[in-house]
């Protein structure tokens, strides 16, 4: 996967433009609240027509005009393609190959990236939500089936709770939990497979990656944690009966509490370094190098899965990391396309081969 150009007109701060980066690692280079994070944030879009920064459809639009556009041309699936998308009215529009969408969804198996930014390093600082949410997001882009398990999983959890929340008030509904039960089951059971599945995957190569970011200096493990005991050797159907197992354990503590406490909405992935908690006792450093293992490894599962190497957008990731790990990611990362933000000159100096664009006040040169 390799992006050949990228065009924006009225795209936030960024003055209209069209940049060709190079095969290799590309440095998005410039001082703060120039610009830089926006033009990975246009990339990113192309991934499914989503910000990773959470922001409005209309907040994409810069302030004096009515109308946003970002077009891509990329080689991917061995051939070159096209991708435009169009926002408008806090609405937005996407083409492929000259043919309209009727989602931006159809974006996710023509163009795969991984990225990386400040907020991710809350996949250690905050609780067990954030890293189920890193994972759900994987699997749910490697695989649109992924994703409506997922959102099974989530309304049946939705529709259970509130009929607890019923039973308290009026206890002869308890009679009809079951019809809730069984499907919450079915399709909690294939999310923590595939769960579990991918951390596996992900463990091997985050594993590998810190090795070569730490320069050997450190230990990284990664394990999936459940209050049911849910293991990587399990089938599906060994979890499902673990799952049922702890539903119907704690049948009465659900009715008494009005909510479902135990399932693949309260698991957790434990991230360890030199065999202590990530979260409880390493470095800012520690975690930051922790947390991009982890995203370079989610590109080498992409590129395993999907047969191609996602593109990898790493922004102000050299902040806080020593010069040995900053020349790893610059300058080691070898048959991929990089795009690195940066405020540092020393980083700029730093990159053997690439490409350099200055970004100053939404100008990209």
């Amino acid at each position: 996967m390799k992006v050949i150009a990228l065009k924006f007109e009225n795209y936030r701060n960024l003055k209209d433009n069209i940049i060709t980066p190079c095969d290799g690692v590309n440095i998005i280079y410039g001082d703060n609240a120039q610009g830089k994070t926006n033009l990975l944030e246009a990339l990113w879009f192309f991934c499914g027509g989503h910000s990773f920064r959470g922001s409005k459809d209309s907040e994409i639009i810069n302030w004096n005009e009515n109308f946003a556009r970002i077009e891509m041309r990329f080689l991917g699936q061995e051939r070159e393609q096209t991708a435009k998308i169009l926002f408008r009215g806090g609405k937005k529009s996407v083409e492929i190959n000259g043919v309209q969408k009727n989602s931006a969804a159809a974006l996710i198996e023509r163009f795969c990236a991984v990225v990386f930014s400040p907020e991710h390093l809350s996949l250690i600082k905050r609780g067990p939500g954030e890293r189920r949410k890193f994972i759900d997001s994987a699997i749910c882009r490697e695989k649109l089936k992924n994703a409506v398990v997922l959102s099974k999983y989530n309304r049946i959890l939705n529709q259970r709770n509130s009929l607890l929340k019923d039973i308290y008030r009026r206890p002869s509904l308890a009679d009809t939990l079951p019809v809730w039960d069984e499907p919450l089951l079915k399709s909690g059971a294939v999310l923590v497979k595939n769960r579990i599945d991918y951390v596996k995957m992900l463990s091997d190569r985050a594993v590998e990656y810190h090795n070569g970011i730490s320069k050997g200096k450190e230990e990284l493990k990664i394990r999936y944690m459940s209050g049911y005991e849910a293991s990587e050797n399990d089938t599906v159907g060994e979890i499902y009966e673990k799952l049922k197992c702890k539903l119907e354990k704690h049948k009465s503590d659900d009715i008494r509490t009005g909510f479902t406490n135990y399932g693949p909405h309260r698991d957790d992935i434990e991230i360890i370094i030199n065999g202590k908690n990530a979260r409880a006792f390493a470095s800012q450093g520690q975690q930051r190098s922790a947390v991009l293992s982890l995203k370079l490894a989610e590109a080498s599962v992409l590129r395993e899965r999907m047969g191609e190497e996602p593109v990898i957008l790493l922004d102000d990731v050299l902040s806080e990391l020593d010069a040995k790990r900053q020349d790893f990611l610059l300058n080691e990362l070898h048959g991929c396309q990089v795009f690195i933000t940066c405020c540092e000159k020393s980083n700029k100096e730093q990159l053997k081969d690439g490409k350099i664009f200055l970004l100053n006040n939404g100008e990209v040169s």
